[in-house]
């Protein structure tokens, strides 16, 4: 009897909690699924997949889920995605086409300087034949949308042939206006002109900056400027990110050289008696030059180079360093919301993007070749650039259409965005790009064509000689900034504009990549030579 009672009690606790708990609901079946590839963080992503999924099953009855494949940077993600596209390209040409594979045919498939005009004939060239056939089929990465990132990686993906058009400014050319989503702005492109991108969110770069270390280090003045983050009483206390993984922390250095470079401009163009060509080219190699120094002192500042633009953030809110270079929508959302949590530091963290040090980048959004989804990821490129994705960007927690437990706070490209009818429901409502009276004006002829190399050039000058560079910047500080040492740490002859454009750039793109290590070990060599003179120069001054 007591085993029988022990046996039904035990019955009970097992199993009355089954029994009392409430009715299930089971998950809607998902007819759709969209493979999306995207550098956004968790809180755009999970925002996204709700609005998406109901805007599409408002419309169709369907339901959908995204799968979101997030493998690092937009650098990874470009990597990934032409390696993907190589090795389905060589699947298709040698399995389906029955040809055989060479280098050539691998060097020319994805290759923009080969352009099929017209029908094929017998004698087209091996070249030419493996670049239309790569552009007539629909050969597939498994991915649909590429999400996030800049224009430089996705006018790259377009040349190469990765992206297809969307249909969607088909669909919706009144979207496609200067009231609504302007070709260009501050001198960028905010769309390809065939439609295989577009961009859907804008971002600019600035400085997020800690009140109280400013306090600790006696620096009264809030940064104003990119010259501020080169004050010497900034060592060791600036945050910032290797240029050569984040596209979005070279888009901020490509910013401080092009301005660098207007400034020179206005000087020059003050003299009349020259034509505008010959002292834009000067203009040009001396505010390249001009640039490039400010960096490096701003690299002889650095705390470190991380491979995360997500760190320097972290790192001024909890102290650890003074201010960092990041995108806008670090220093103005998703980071200070962690910062309230911790003890109060919203009030200690400020954030400065200087208007007429930046410029409006769009962040784009595509359709990939082959995409295995095509009609899905097409409505998904519509969402995002209808009004209704476009306030997730910016509206409040619990505004009517706007995100349900992350406040995105970016700034929508969409023009018509900024009226007033939506500024009570805005997390920024004074906030609108497009009316800044002095934005910087983005010339792409100047710097567009060289962006990686100034990437590599930094990470050589700054990164990879960080110890003796801090060295001598450090001596040089002590001695009181002396013009001999200052001169010999900051000669940048061996990086002009001219060797950007000759052997740098022939060095980086050449097919054997030992050529770039060659180059990086020279001039890493030449740099850190140059520091430990300017160093020892800096110790023999008089004081």
């Amino acid at each position: 009897m007591q085993r029988a009672l022990i046996i039904l009690a035990l019955g009970l606790t097992l199993g009355l909690p089954f029994y009392l708990r409430p009715p299930q609901v089971s998950a809607p079946r998902v007819a759709q699924t969209l493979v999306v590839i995207t550098p956004h963080n968790e809180a755009i992503r999970a925002e996204y997949s709700r609005g998406f999924r109901d805007w599409y099953f408002a419309r169709t009855g369907q339901h959908v889920a995204i799968d979101w494949r997030v493998i690092g940077g937009t650098t990874e993600i470009t990597r990934f995605i032409e390696s993907e596209y190589l090795a389905s390209f060589q699947r298709y040409w040698t399995q389906q086409l029955g040809r055989p594979w060479s280098m050539t045919v691998q060097g020319a498939f994805a290759n923009a300087a080969w352009q099929p005009i017209g029908p094929a004939t017998a004698t087209e060239a091996l070249e030419l034949s493996a670049r239309r056939a790569f552009l007539e089929s629909s050969v597939s990465c498994g991915i649909d949308v590429f999400f996030g990132g800049g224009p430089y990686d996705y006018i790259r993906q377009a040349a190469a042939g990765r992206l297809i058009n969307s249909g969607v400014m088909q669909q919706h050319p009144e979207w496609f206006q200067d009231d609504v989503i302007p070709a260009t702005f501050t001198g960028e492109p905010y769309g390809d002109p065939a439609g295989l991108w577009v961009g859907s969110v804008l971002s600019s770069y600035g400085m997020i900056y800690n009140r109280d270390a400013y306090a600790r280090l006696g620096i009264a003045a809030e940064p104003r400027s990119w010259e501020d983050l080169q004050d010497p009483k900034l060592q060791g206390e600036v945050a910032l990110c290797d240029p050569t993984k984040s596209s979005s922390i070279a888009k901020a250095f490509e910013n401080i050289i092009q301005q660098q470079i207007q400034l020179r401009w206005a000087q020059l163009a003050t003299d009349v008696s020259r034509n505008r060509a010959s002292w834009e080219s000067q203009a040009v190699a001396e505010g390249w030059v001009n640039g490039l120094r400010l960096v490096q002192r701003i690299g002889a500042n650095a705390r470190y180079f991380t491979d995360t633009s997500q760190k320097p953030p972290i790192d001024v809110i909890q102290g650890n360093s003074a201010v960092g270079l990041c995108i806008d929508f670090y220093g103005r959302g998703s980071y200070l919301a962690t910062a309230r949590r911790v003890n109060g530091a919203a009030d200690r963290i400020g954030y400065f993007s200087p208007p007429d040090g930046t410029v409006l980048s769009p962040d784009p959004i595509a359709v990939l070749r082959g995409a295995p989804h095509f009609s899905v990821a097409q409505a998904f490129m519509e969402y995002a650039l209808s009004m209704d994705g476009q306030k997730l960007w910016n509206f409040k927690v619990g505004v009517l259409g706007g995100p349900e437990r992350y406040e995105l706070r970016r700034l929508p490209i969409r023009r018509d965005f900024y009226r007033a009818e939506f500024a009570t429901g805005r997390t920024d409502p004074s906030v609108n790009p497009y009316a800044a009276t002095n934005p910087l004006i983005y010339h792409p002829a100047w710097t567009g064509g060289i962006v990686a190399e100034m990437a590599f050039v930094i990470r050589v000058m700054c990164q990879d000689t960080h110890l003796e560079l801090v060295e001598a910047w450090r001596e040089i500080i002590k001695a009181g900034l002396p013009p001999a040492a200052l001169a010999v740490m900051s000669d940048l002859t061996s990086v002009s504009y001219a060797e950007m454009q000759g052997r740098i750039k022939q060095a980086l793109s050449a097919k054997d990549k030992v050529e770039a290590v060659r180059l990086a070990r020279e001039l890493a060599g030449i740099f850190r030579e140059q520091y430990l003179k300017a160093a020892a120069l800096a110790r023999a001054t008089p004081r």
